[in-house]
């Protein structure tokens, strides 16, 4: 297989969703939507991905910035991770984002990687990537999970033939933010909750998220309902920097007096989609915010998993991940 070694395609920048929407219909599946080009360079070097046409959104008006609603806050999806770490708004009400978004990648990759972009980059299964014929890529055999798979970065829960797991250091946090996401087409718009914005293998095994052919994600609403709530973000991942997680957890809090009235609680690099810890929001609402509670929390986060050969090791740190999201936010 040839390395950074591109193949031909018409590069587009339209200025105007309706005229992205002329080049989705133009070129169909040709075509590849592409907004900060960090994921989307990769697959084209390592020619895995091939397209006619890559229409690079970057210069449509209105898809970048943070605007404040009556009920919160608007995020274009051009918006650039590196902005979302120095928005003042942002920084006062929803810090959980911006602690997500400061531990995407690099400095470098943040300046030009886009909120749009950590959210529906597709996953970094090795086998997958590689060009393989897994199940995700139309094939019959997931690699990941025969007899002689490495899956030490796969998942522990929702496996339905592909154990990948979603790469997005943003998707836990806005999940927890109980945030949704603006998908417009040429039909018009509708907005999808975060938390249903993002699927499994058992839902399609060859997305990551709802996006149909021909829409495009253009924002990202995050209600006041956890506006300056009590957060804790944390990513354990094999280096500092330059990295996917191997498990991270966003975890949003709304305590009154010393006791959790409310929480949600998301993990990342367990599934294919981002995990909403329920049980573990379950046995933590009504009590007092100590170690206690903290580990009532982290017992039940793991019921259900279903460790592969090499990621058992996963299971105490998602506890243990938990424990430290209930105890200290």
């Amino acid at each position: 297989m040839l390395k950074d070694m591109m193949t031909r395609f018409e590069l587009y920048r339209p200025t105007a969703l309706a005229d992205a929407y002329e080049l989705i219909d133009q070129f169909g599946a040709g075509a590849w939507l592409m907004a900060g080009g960090q994921d989307s360079l990769d697959w084209f070097k390592d020619r895995a991905k091939q397209p006619r046409a890559v229409i690079e959104l970057s210069q449509i008006e209105g898809m970048t910035g943070v605007r404040e609603t009556a009920d919160g806050v608007e995020i274009g999806a051009l918006t650039t991770l590196a902005e979302i770490e120095e928005n003042a708004l942002v920084r006062e009400r929803y810090g959980l984002l911006v602690s997500a978004a400061s531990h995407v990648a690099s400095p470098q990759i943040r300046n030009v990687g886009t909120i749009g972009g950590n959210l529906c980059q597709d996953t970094r299964c090795w086998y997958y990537r590689a060009g393989l014929s897994c199940y995700r890529a139309g094939g019959n055999i997931c690699y990941a999970d025969s007899p002689e798979g490495m899956n030490r970065e796969h998942c522990l829960f929702g496996a339905s033939r592909c154990v990948a797991v979603s790469p997005s250091d943003t998707a836990p946090a806005l999940v927890a933010l109980d945030a949704s996401m603006v998908v417009s087409s040429r039909k018009g718009e509708r907005v999808v909750r975060a938390e249903r914005f993002f699927v499994g293998p058992d839902v399609d095994i060859q997305r990551m998220t709802a996006l149909q052919p021909g829409e495009i994600l253009t924002a990202i609403r995050i209600p006041s309902a956890f506006s300056s709530a009590n957060f804790y973000f944390e990513k354990v991942a094999e280096r500092k920097t330059w990295d996917f997680a191997l498990v991270s957890v966003a975890a949003a809090l709304r305590i009154e007096s010393g006791t959790i009235r409310d929480a949600r609680i998301v993990c990342g690099g367990v599934e294919c989609r981002p995990r909403r810890m329920r049980d573990a929001e379950d046995a933590i609402r009504g009590r007092e915010q100590n170690a206690e509670t903290a580990g009532a929390a982290a017992r039940r986060s793991a019921g259900g998993a279903r460790p592969l050969r090499y990621n058992e090791y996963k299971i105490p740190l998602v506890e243990n991940l938990v424990t430290r999201a209930v105890r200290d936010a």
